[in-house]
């Protein structure tokens, strides 16, 4: 029996896909639960914090409000589920705090808030490629000195290396595409905005990357929808298998992906 398609692809699926099959049939198809991540937690925090901030009037966007914004999005997230999951004790509480902090203070290094003129925050946008539907949620969506758009993308983990940044840069191109397809305009520049370091790393979209995008993409599709059809969804073992939750299904560490199925079926 063929598995059922997801019903749409993102840039984390995207790359979830690239970067282990199996893992991507275990969240998108199978939607096994994962427990929380203390980085993952702290990233949506910290985005939290960036959001509120530019709901404030340019020159209210200081560090000392950005701080205080991120005070108010970590009373929202006492009672998020994603973060009481977390389950941390007084002083892991005290440690995510600061980090959370850091990464916030971080982010003046790298622009000045007071000369952004945001268009959007948290932006859903998607759009069909034949039978399949992209979606993505763009941070931020700004336009430039000229009007021109451009896509922001906040980081706060490590930056990627050299071999990795077109990677993930490809996730910034497909909100390009997006744009392009959903409001007509191509962004001028796309960012990734790296709080951790923090480095920026900045691209010009054209209409070959856009293309580019939008053939990779469709491969993709049609790669998982073969893997759905004939039920082949393979592991890719690699560093990233020490912070995979799906280990006890993964025939690379002994598990059983059937399992997987039957927890589905009777959950």
């Amino acid at each position: 029996m063929a598995l059922p398609l997801p019903t749409s692809l993102s840039p984390s699926k995207v790359a979830s896909f690239k970067d282990c099959a199996l893992a991507f049939r275990f969240s998108n198809i199978d939607r096994l639960p994962e427990p929380p991540s203390p980085a993952a937690t702290k990233g949506s925090l910290v985005h939290r914090a960036l959001e509120l901030l530019f709901c404030e009037p340019a020159p209210a966007r200081t560090l000392p409000a950005a701080l205080a914004c991120l005070d108010q999005a970590r009373v929202e997230f006492t009672t998020d589920a994603e973060y009481i999951g977390l389950e941390l004790d007084t002083e892991a509480a005290g440690q995510f705090a600061a980090e959370a902090e850091e990464l916030v203070r971080r982010y003046f290094t790298l622009e000045d808030p007071t000369q952004v003129h945001p268009i959007g925050m948290e932006l859903l946008l998607e759009a069909r490629v034949g039978s399949l539907t992209l979606r993505g949620i763009i941070d931020r969506l700004e336009l430039d000195a000229d009007g021109g758009l451009v896509v922001t993308d906040y980081k706060t983990g490590k930056v990627p290396g050299v071999t990795h940044e077109q990677s993930r840069l490809g996730g910034v191109h497909f909100y390009a595409f997006l744009c392009e397809r959903v409001l007509g305009r191509r962004p001028a520049r796309i960012q990734l905005l790296y709080l951790s370091e923090p480095v920026a790393i900045i691209a010009e979209p054209s209409a070959q990357s856009i293309r580019g995008l939008e053939q990779r993409t469709s491969a993709i599709w049609k790669a998982v929808e073969r893997a759905c059809a004939n039920e082949d969804f393979r592991p890719r073992p690699s560093a990233l298998c020490n912070w995979c939750s799906y280990q006890a299904y993964c025939p690379a560490f002994g598990g059983d992906p059937a399992r997987a199925r039957q927890l589905v079926s009777t959950g």
